[in-house]
Formats: C-alpha cells, sequence, structure tokens
C-alpha cells in the first residue's frame, strides 16, 4: 500500500482556502522527495469542479460529495475521514490551522493513536524522511521541532501564509476519485442546525496579508472608524485584542490571540494593543509589526519592528491622509 502525502482542502463559499493551496505546493515537494504521490482529500456538498481544479496539483484528488456535508458536522468528518485514513495509511497528513481543523483533527489524531503538530510555522523532511515540524512555544519565546517517529499519519496543522503560492496555476493532470462512504448515523449525537457568518466583505483575518489591529486604547467601538479607514487604504483586514472584544466592541471572530484566531501577515498594525502574552501568541509569526502606543513601556514594543509612541487618535488620520495621496487613489 503506497503511503501518500495528503493535503486537506478546506474550502469556503465554493472557493479553495488559500492555506489549502499553500500546502500542496509543499506537500508536492516532500512527495516528490518521498518518492510517493499527491493526494488531496476533499469534502462537501456540490464541489466537483474544485475536485477538476485541484488535479492540476496533485496526482489523486480523494472526493466525498454528499448533501450531508452541506453543514460542517466535526462527527460526520472525523467518521469519514478516520475510516480512509485507516483503509489507505497516508504517511503525511497536512492541513491549515484554521478553526474547522483545530475541532476535529487533533480528535483524528487520538483515533489514529499518533501525534500531531499545531500552528506549524515551518516544515521539512529530515534524512530518515520523518515529517519535521517547528511551532512556536511560550508566546513565540521558543521554536520546537516535533517529530512523530511512531504514530501515523504524521499529522501537521500549518498556520496561513506560511508557504507561498505557486505563481501560476498547477498543470499536473490527476485524477478524481468519487468515494462512496456510508455514514453510521446511529454514532452521530451532533446536528447542525443553522450556520451563521457575518456579512463582512475583507478576507479572512487568518488569510490577510495586512491587518490592522485595535485594543483597548482605542476607547470605544466607534473609533474603530479610525482603523477601518486605514484598512481601506491598506487592502487590510481589522482584528481586535480580547480586551476589545470581553467589552463588547468587537465580535469574536474578530479576535486576535490565543484564544482568537491565530494569524501570520506580511504586515501587522497593533493600535492601542498593550501586548499581553495571550494576545502576542495569536500574531507572533507576522512578519513585520508596527506598534502605535502611548505608553512607551507597553510590552507590545517589546516584539514590534517599529514602533510609535504618541497618541493613536493624532496619527492614525495622519498617516491614513499620508498612505491615500502616496498610492494616489483611495
Amino acid at each position: 500500500m503506497a503511503e501518500e502525502v495528503w493535503v486537506f482542502a478546506e474550502h469556503q463559499d465554493k472557493k479553495i482556502r488559500k492555506v489549502s493551496l499553500e500546502l500542496l505546493v509543499k506537500g508536492r515537494e516532500f512527495a516528490d522527495r518521498l518518492g510517493v504521490e499527491l493526494a488531496v482529500l476533499l469534502l462537501g456538498s456540490g464541489v466537483d469542479g474544485l475536485g477538476e481544479e485541484l488535479t492540476t496539483y496533485a496526482d489523486r484528488v480523494y472526493q466525498w460529495d454528499n448533501p450531508l456535508l452541506d453543514k460542517y458536522n466535526s462527527e460526520v468528518y472525523l467518521q469519514i475521514i478516520s475510516n480512509f485514513v485507516k483503509k489507505e495509511n497516508p504517511q503525511i497528513f497536512l492541513a491549515g490551522a484554521t478553526f474547522l481543523t483545530r475541532d476535529f483533527f487533533p480528535r483524528l489524531a487520538a483515533r489514529m493513536e499518533t501525534g500531531i503538530a499545531v500552528d506549524c510555522v515551518n516544515l521539512d523532511v529530515d534524512g530518515n524522511n520523518l515529517l519535521m515540524a517547528r511551532r512556536p512555544l511560550f508566546g513565540g519565546k521558543v521554536l520546537a521541532d516535533v517529530v512523530c517517529r511512531k504514530g501515523r499519519p504524521q499529522i501537521a496543522l500549518v498556520r496561513p501564509n506560511t508557504f507561498p503560492l505557486l505563481t501560476t496555476k498547477g498543470t499536473r493532470k490527476g485524477k478524481v476519485h468519487k468515494l462512496m462512504v456510508d455514514v453510521d448515523s446511529s454514532q452521530l449525537k451532533l446536528q447542525v442546525v443553522e450556520i451563521l457568518g457575518s456579512a463582512k466583505e475583507r478576507l479572512d483575518l487568518t488569510e490577510a496579508e495586512i491587518i490592522v489591529t485595535g485594543g483597548r486604547g482605542m476607547k470605544g467601538p466607534e473609533n474603530f472608524k479610525l482603523l477601518e479607514e486605514l484598512a481601506d487604504v491598506l487592502g487590510a483586514t481589522v482584528g481586535a485584542s480580547r480586551a476589545v472584544v470581553d467589552s463588547g466592541w468587537k465580535p469574536h471572530g474578530d479576535q486576535v490571540g490565543k484564544s482568537g484566531k491565530t494569524v501570520s501577515p506580511k504586515l501587522y498594525f497593533a493600535v492601542g494593543v498593550s501586548g499581553a502574552i495571550h494576545h502576542i501568541m495569536g500574531m507572533d509569526t507576522s512578519k513585520v509589526v508596527i506598534a502605535i502606543n502611548k505608553d512607551q513601556r507597553a510590552p507590545i514594543f517589546q516584539y514590534a519592528d517599529y514602533g510609535i509612541v504618541g497618541d493613536l487618535f493624532e496619527f492614525l488620520p495622519l498617516l491614513t491622509k499620508e498612505l491615500k495621496e502616496a498610492f494616489g487613489s483611495r
């Protein structure tokens, strides 16, 4: 039985998520080095078009298209995937570190009696053909290389924006394998009635390349319009600290931090954010961090590449104005 490299293809609004496409590039690299095939696991309802798209990147696409998957149900996913993993025995299984995968992949690892590395910021294969997953610990103060020597598959959940995308569309001609899977409904205790989402036009925080995050220093929800204006100029997504969410100024879906979303953008603005450790743990792998805070002793400056000590209510309008003039249009 071939021990393939697998990538879990997560999709949203009938589009493959960016982090899954990033992992297809890395998965191809590993498959070629190990001399095995790259396979994609695609689950959903009405995903035939996505399956064909993925064949340009992978050797094969394992696709299960069923109305039962119209709404995400962790118990259904877990039952389907665990049974299929036992049957096919992949050696490596990669997925993005998103809310959905964090929900069921740890349970999949427990069921398969294997290890899992979460929030990875780099991946490699060592001299023994073992997956080496690098992940931050203690708020990014330490990077640990995690290796699973015994269990299979070796599972890693990787932060979005960790690996580059292909500059051109894939040119492979893989094959779609449509799966016929029986689900034991007697084992399902969870019923998903409705999924409510916000009517946002901005890119999701986990996939955004530029993020403007506001903290308690914004003083009130009405002042987030300053961040929205800056974000509009930069093509960014607006985030919030835990203190902001706890105060009811912004919904939990906007929260960056250990108990919110983990992000890894190219550019991260921390505006009025003190820099508590649970916030740092959610953004410590940002490529460039700009902190704006009137308290020069705020912990956020220890993690910032650039720091502005000053009144954000005076500085933000000036910054937005200058950027508008520099970009000449927005």
